[in-house]
């Protein structure tokens, strides 16, 4: 496991990271249990999830699969009535999941348009109330909402993705402002990353120039970093890109 310079502990707490079974996801779970966290994989990759759990368990906190579309609000609200049967709170969210199809606007179909906004904005948003609400009742907690450069810029064929990224940008403005007047306890972070080297990327453009992407770690390296900042104070979004990158702002 990749160490990172940021040291948080995160022992007794508990996290969820959506789309944690590989990539920025698989990332910020390694990074999360290295803390001593227990940490909720949830994904549709199931096989995926449950290599990254056996792989992790024994680094810390434990590590278990949760089998999770975020585009059902009814198994995002059952999860967490799960987790509140069995006496668990999510102490630390992180929304890392989702989806792009990268194709003219002319050529996108209404199906591929939902699929991105439902998983890219939705989704999240619906992670967001359940652990939010919660967060309010025991008074502590703190929600990553992972955004993209495509959230204060766009580019050709990122139509529904900008729009997704942009609308969960300004949901976690709100989020914020919410939580700094209700419960100081709460923090609330979006983290802007910029292009990096995983599947997300490499499986859709395999001619990338990977001079041009960062390794995800940093990324994750990032997350670990606001749930570091100490009481008083808060990361509300961190920004990160690789030098050579032209997408910001």
């Amino acid at each position: 496991m990749g160490s990172s310079g940021v040291r948080v502990d995160l022992r007794g707490r508990q996290a969820l990271v959506t789309g944690g079974a590989r990539g920025l996801g698989a990332s910020i779970v390694r990074r999360l249990a290295g803390a001593g966290a227990s940490v909720l994989v949830a994904d549709v990759r199931k096989e995926l999830a449950r290599e990254l759990c056996d792989e992790l368990n024994g680094d810390g906190g434990e590590v278990r699969f949760v089998e999770l579309d975020v585009r059902d609000p009814d198994a995002v609200a059952g999860v967490f009535r799960e987790l509140d049967g069995a006496g668990q709170g999510v102490d630390v969210l992180v929304n890392n999941a989702a989806v792009d199809v990268s194709k003219p606007i002319e050529h996108l179909t209404a199906e591929e348009v939902t699929r991105v906004v439902q998983t890219n904005l939705l989704g999240p948003v619906y992670l967001c109330l359940e652990a939010y609400r919660r967060m309010i009742a025991r008074g502590g907690g703190h929600i990553v909402n992972i955004l993209s450069t495509a959230a204060n810029r766009t580019w050709t064929e990122a139509g529904p993705y900008a729009a997704g990224k942009s609308g969960l940008r300004a949901f976690t403005h709100t989020l914020f402002k919410e939580a700094q007047r209700d419960c100081p306890g709460i923090g609330v972070t979006g983290v802007v990353a910029g292009g990096m080297e995983t599947p997300f990327i490499m499986d859709r453009f395999p001619d990338s120039d990977v001079s041009m992407l960062q390794s995800p770690d940093v990324v994750a390296d990032a997350v670990m970093y606001a749930l570091s900042v100490p009481e008083g104070s808060v990361a509300g979004e961190i920004v990160v890109v690789p030098r050579r990158e032209p997408s910001w702002p």
